[in-house]
C-alpha cells in the first residue's frame, strides 16, 4: 500500500471530517485571526479526539493548499491507502450483489471525488484506477467526496484492460458506459457480478477499453445533448443497480 496525507479545508469539510472519521485526522491549521466563535465546534472536536490543533499564519495556510477560499481552517488528512489491484482481488468476492467501478483516465479532481462519493454510498465494492492519466486522490477530491474517500477501497491497477480481463475469470461481467451502447441502461439487468467503466470526461472511453467490454450501455439523450458530465453517469449507474439490488 502507498499512503500520502493531503490537506482539506473550509469549516464544513473539516467538521464534517471530524464527525464521521476523526481517526484519520492529523492536525488542524487555523488562521491567527480567525473569529473564534466560527470555529467552535470543530475546536472542541479536535480536543475531544485529542487532535492537535495550531493558530498559523494565513501564510502558512496559503503554503498548505495555495489561494483557496479555506475560510481559515486547513487540516492535515492521513487518507486511506491505494489498494494495489493483486492484493484488493483476493478478498473481493463475486456475487450477484458485488459492483465495482473501473476509472478510464478520470481526470478531473472533481469528478473523481464526486464519484467516490456515489460509489460509496450507493454499495459499490470498490473504485478500480489506473495508475496513468487518473486525478489523484488530492485534498480537492476529498472535499467533493464529503469525507467518503477513505470509506470505499481505492484500488490501482497498472493497466486496466489487464485488470478488466481478471475480474472476467473471476466472474464479473464488465459492462462500459457509451454513447454507441447496444442498449439503454434501465433495459439491462445486473444479476451477476458487475464491473462499470466511466470514461474520460473528453475523450470517453478509450477504444480498446471499449474492446475489453461484455456489452456497452448508453443512456438516454435528448434536446442535442450529446453527453453527460463523467460523475453524473456514474451515479446513474451505480443507482440503478442498487435499484435493482434493492428490488
Amino acid at each position: 500500500m502507498e499512503t500520502f496525507i493531503p490537506y482539506i479545508y473550509g469549516r464544513n469539510p473539516v467538521q464534517e471530517a471530524l464527525e464521521k472519521s476523526p481517526q484519520q485526522i492529523e492536525k488542524i491549521f487555523l488562521r491567527k485571526g480567525v473569529n473564534r466563535h466560527t470555529v467552535t465546534d470543530i475546536v472542541n472536536s479536535a480536543s475531544a479526539n485529542r487532535i492537535p490543533v495550531s493558530e498559523v499564519p494565513g501564510s502558512k495556510l496559503f503554503e498548505l493548499v495555495g489561494r483557496v477560499n479555506d475560510q481559515g481552517v486547513v487540516a492535515a488528512v492521513s487518507m486511506a491507502d491505494y489498494l494495489e489491484f493483486e492484493e484488493w482481488m483476493e478478498t473481493l468476492t463475486a456475487d450477484s450483489g458485488t459492483a465495482v467501478l473501473l476509472l478510464d483516465e478520470i481526470e478531473d479532481p472533481q469528478n473523481f471525488g464526486a464519484i467516490l462519493r456515489t460509489a460509496a454510498a450507493s454499495g459499490m465494492s470498490g473504485v478500480v484506477v489506473s495508475k496513468h492519466r487518473q486525478a489523484p486522490v488530492s485534498a480537492t477530491v476529498y472535499k467533493t467526496s464529503a469525507g467518503t474517500a477513505g470509506r470505499i477501497p481505492i484500488i490501482r491497477a497498472v493497466n486496466l484492460n489487464q485488470a478488466m480481463l481478471a475480474l472476467k475469470e473471476k466472474g464479473f461481467w464488465i459492462a462500459g458506459l457509451d454513447t454507441r451502447g447496444d442498449s439503454l441502461l434501465w433495459d439491462q439487468t445486473f444479476d451477476v457480478p458487475m464491473a462499470f467503466v466511466i470514461g474520460n470526461e473528453g475523450r470517453g472511453m478509450r477504444k480498446k477499453t471499449g474492446e475489453h467490454c461484455d456489452f456497452l450501455l448508453s443512456i438516454p439523450m435528448h434536446n442535442g445533448v450529446e453527453s453527460l458530465n463523467a460523475s453524473v453517469s456514474a451515479g446513474l449507474v451505480c443507482y440503478e443497480w442498487r435499484r435493482q439490488r434493492n428490488e
